[in-house]
């Protein structure tokens, strides 16, 4: 596997061709930031705007490389889509986001599954630095 460093946006384009990322995310600004840092990679994205689509694409045998997920989602909230997730496909990386950036919320990620946690507003070398740890 290659590492590579990224230190800007530029250093990301195209290696991500072959990884299909699903980005759980109900709000749509916030969806096309990610769509907009991740697009050079040359990911492919598929987006769920609720956590039982994300459910239900996992159920139903759709591949993908890693899960961002929104932990302020309405109805099931992230962190129960997580476990849900982690149930059905326990080596799926799961990178949760939140506005919440408060004591704790690091922690209650972790218990509830998910590898990551990047904290809102997201920086875009950020983003790319924690997602390329498990791509």
């Amino acid at each position: 596997m290659e590492l590579f460093t990224i230190d800007n946006l530029a250093s990301i384009t195209g290696k991500w061709t072959d990884k299909i990322i699903l980005i759980v995310e109900d709000v749509d600004s916030n969806y096309q930031f990610l769509v907009a840092t991740i697009r050079r990679s040359g990911a492919q994205i598929v987006w769920a705007k609720e956590g039982e689509q994300a459910i239900e694409m996992i159920k139903r045998g759709d591949h993908f490389d890693l899960v961002l997920m929104d932990v302020q989602l309405a109805g099931m909230d992230g962190y129960e889509v997580t476990r849900t997730i982690k149930e059905l496909r326990p080596h799926l990386p799961v990178v949760a986001q939140t506005a919440y950036a408060m004591t704790g919320e690091r922690e209650k990620s972790q218990v509830a599954g998910c590898d990551d946690y990047l904290a809102k507003p997201i920086r875009p070398a950020v983003l790319l630095q924690t997602i390329s740890k498990y791509l």
